[in-house]
């Protein structure tokens, strides 16, 4: 069913399509799928014949013509989803985070027949502002060219594009009479922009040096011209408000005190109905349009992550944000995110349909589209227009992780033409990727950017078993271009287990490692918000591993098998290492000391095996994150900002209060080499340390206890509590903060042979198994 919104869209994507085609040869020649394939690899558009053809609904077509593989699409962007169709699925070739530029063969695989896939899913979003962060903190253009031909690839033709926002608040604040010094009081660092372009803090990480603007808006022009080159339509940022939190004082406007987040002062909201704020929004808009011009859409998130306040007029603030925005450009359209009270429904109400566009961001998960989820909303997003969104990542943590049979399941409810749903299905206009974290779980991805192509044969709930086999078979196919029946074995293996959180279950992100949490003697989540709870036999794992080995001689210098080889590995020693925690724990609490000594022991080898494991591969160093954060800077000042920035991200997050009583500490640990033998391994060998040295002072008699009635006057309930283990208390702080504060070098090159440490780890576990208690 297409609305009247698409058929609209469709009828100009068509108009334009036919404009392209009776333009001069010259202008005609230019063809960014062809430039894409050449960027991939060199030489390989010449495999190909692509062409644009009008059509009404977005469309790719796969056939074979003098000897070429011929992909026709609609869209640029469709053309590029269909040429990442051919590669995947016939010729063995999967383009990936981890393997960009893959050699193709000379003669390509022919295309027997036509195929031809359609989709009236037509919007296809990307990222969250988190990403901008998390994972995009330090990229330079490089990084960026490779990350848009990615989005090209699967289909993405509406990415966020915020990057460089700060350049257009610090010339506004300018202009507004705030000082460069206490711009840079506002404006966060690098590591931390997408929390203060959320309106959650001020300043951390900052100030921003002169070099760094002029890099990112540069890095942002280049990101846009490409990105519409290919079709797309960059989701610029809005203006919602947000001023600093001293704005009433320097100001004089009425504002809502920001209040705090998580131990951070947040800036203020300017209240919308006050004189200026029409004055301010248009001199946002007036400096966004002139750095990187106008959009068709705009990301605007008021009130982000905030209680509501019976003070404010929701609908009002609402008609006036989009006010300003229609004044940039009349028939754009606002784009919000759906998130904990967001959209609030008394705004959103107020709006006209067409000019507010929903991302349910969670809804493989927690969908407010009005699938069942502890966030469903009755009535979903009324008659706005909405896209269906996985999140898949918190914190960019790297680990194992799905939702395949709930992805599937919300997914089918969303669109099939019998669901119950059929008002959320009428507003349906497409899908997103809205991932705090990129450059993980490739396999979530690669399912979800294929569903939209495939709406016409998706299974029913008891039908779910066995179309996962059957798309995982071809996965396997695409991924290392063979089909092995251990590799499916273990894909199997995985899917059933680690890659199928089930419906009840909460947790954001991946299971967490237990090498990566600050020490106790009970550790079981690593952040304070993950909601971790168990539902994988972590043995699964472990066999997914062992069949991932026995075959690993034979894809050595496959990059796509050596990726994930290391990856499951990965998971299988933390699986392990968390029930070698647990009976070391239980030896601690059994005071058995000799145990104690040889589990503890275990424990930190294993610890130091994973790093070995993760320095094989460049995605697992650390180093590849610290020497991208240096090498932007300009000065040896620069250089230690950004790194100190990228260390501080992935272990504290924030200063002592935001990292102790905010309770941002560890939410975007990492699993990487260095990070876990010169942070995490310091943290536990201090502790079981401290726990030994407890055990064998408690197993001497304490002088000071020994003199007549020495206990006499302690109650019951005092004598039983000094019966029991008292952990030691460690500032752990105190610990952390001087290893963000160092400079020494973690290089980004591999060391090692990735099969041969994959071998080695498996035989350790082999060879000791953990005891059942």
């Amino acid at each position: 069913m297409l609305s009247k919104h698409n058929n609209t869209k469709n009828k100009v994507r068509q108009i334009l399509v036919v404009t392209l085609s009776l333009l001069t040869p010259v202008m005609a020649a230019a063809n960014p799928v062809d430039d894409l394939l050449n960027r991939m690899d060199a030489g390989a558009a010449r495999k190909f014949i692509t062409e644009l053809q009008p059509s009404d609904t977005d469309f790719f077509e796969l056939s074979q013509r003098d000897g070429k593989v011929c992909v026709k699409g609609n869209t640029w962007v469709n053309i590029a989803t269909g040429v990442n169709w051919y590669l995947k699925h016939y010729a063995g070739i999967m383009v990936s985070w981890n393997n960009m530029h893959p050699r193709l063969p000379e003669r390509l695989p022919a295309v027997k027949g036509k195929e031809r896939r359609t989709t009236w899913l037509t919007d296809r979003y990307d990222f969250n502002y988190c990403t901008f962060s998390y994972s995009m903190a330090f990229w330079d253009w490089n990084r960026w060219q490779e990350e848009i031909d990615w989005m090209a690839l699967h289909g993405i033709n509406m990415p966020l594009a915020v990057t460089g926002e700060e350049v257009v608040w610090r010339n506004m604040l300018l202009k507004l009479g705030y000082s460069k010094e206490e711009i840079g009081r506002f404006i966060a660092g690098p590591a931390f922009l997408a929390w203060w372009a959320m309106n959650n803090l001020e300043g951390w990480g900052g100030p921003l040096p002169d070099n760094w603007y002029r890099q990112q808006e540069a890095l942002q022009k280049r990101i846009l011209q490409r990105e519409r080159s290919l079709g797309m339509h960059p989701v610029l940022p809005g203006y919602c408000g947000m001023l600093p939190h001293d704005a009433k004082t320097k100001m004089g406007v009425s504002v809502t005190d920001g209040g705090q987040w998580n131990g951070y002062t947040r800036p203020s909201n300017l209240i919308a109905t006050d004189p200026s704020f029409d004055r301010i929004a248009d001199l946002y808009y007036k400096e966004l349009t002139r750095l990187y011009g106008k959009a068709s859409y705009y990301s605007m998130d008021p009130f982000h992550e905030s209680a509501d306040n019976s003070a404010i007029d929701y609908a009002a603030c609402g008609r006036k944000l989009l006010a300003a925005m229609k004044r940039v450009n009349p028939k754009a359209v606002w784009v919000v995110q759906g998130w904990t009270e967001n959209p609030r429904p008394a705004m959103a109400d107020s709006l006209p349909a067409q000019d507010l566009m929903v991302l349910d961001l969670f809804s493989e998960c927690r969908p407010m589209f009005g699938a069942p989820s502890v966030w469903r909303r009755d009535k979903g997003y009324g008659d706005h227009p909405w896209l269906f969104c996985m999140l898949e990542n918190f914190g960019a943590n790297v680990g194992l992780h799905g939702r395949m049979d709930q992805l599937l399941h919300n997914f089918r409810l969303a669109v099939a033409p019998t669901s119950p749903l059929q008002s959320a299905r009428q507003h349906l206009r497409g899908w997103g990727y809205t991932m705090e974290g990129s450059e993980n779980n490739p396999v979530m991805f690669e399912l979800m950017s294929e569903l939209p192509w495939m709406t016409d044969s998706l299974p029913n709930d008891e039908d779910i078993a066995a179309f996962k086999q059957r798309w995982l078979n071809s996965y396997v196919r695409a991924r290392y271009g063979v089909a092995d029946p251990a590799l499916q074995q273990a894909w199997q293996v995985l899917a059933n287990s680690i890659y199928n959180c089930p419906l009840g279950n909460n947790q954001q992100g991946p299971h967490e490692s237990i090498f990566d949490g600050r020490p106790s003697t009970d550790n079981f989540q690593v952040k304070s918000w993950s909601k971790m709870h168990n539902y994988y036999d972590p043995n699964d794992t472990r066999r997914a591993a062992e069949l991932m080995t026995s075959v690993a001689d034979k894809y050595r210098g496959n990059n796509n098998f050596e990726y994930d080889l290391v990856d499951i590995t990965r998971q299988a020693l933390d699986d392990q290492a968390r029930l070698q925690y647990l009976r070391t724990i239980a030896d601690y609490r059994g005071f058995d000391r000799r145990a104690f000594s040889a589990d503890s022991a275990r424990f930190l080898h294993m610890l130091l095996l994973q790093d070995s494991l993760l320095g094989t591969r460049r995605e697992f160093r650390l180093g590849h994150w610290t020497e991208a954060a240096r090498s932007l800077g300009r000065t040896p000042q620069e250089k230690d900002l950004y790194e100190w920035n990228a260390r501080v991200q992935i272990t504290t997050w924030g200063n002592r209060d935001c990292a102790d009583r905010g309770g941002l500490r560890d939410y975007a640990h990492k699993e990487w080499q260095g990070l876990l033998s010169d942070f995490y391994y310091v943290r536990w060998q201090t502790y079981l340390d401290a726990l030994s040295r407890q055990m064998a002072h408690d197993s001497r008699p304490d002088a000071s206890a020994l003199g007549e009635g020495a206990n006499a006057n302690k109650t019951a309930t005092e004598l039983f509590a000094m019966a029991l283990p008292k952990a030691p208390v460690i500032d752990w702080y105190a610990m952390e903060e001087p290893w963000t504060l160092r400079h020494n070098t973690y290089s980004p090159v591999p060391v090692g042979d990735c099969v041969d440490m994959a071998k080695r780890v498996m035989a350790f576990l082999s060879e000791t198994k953990c005891r059942a208690f």
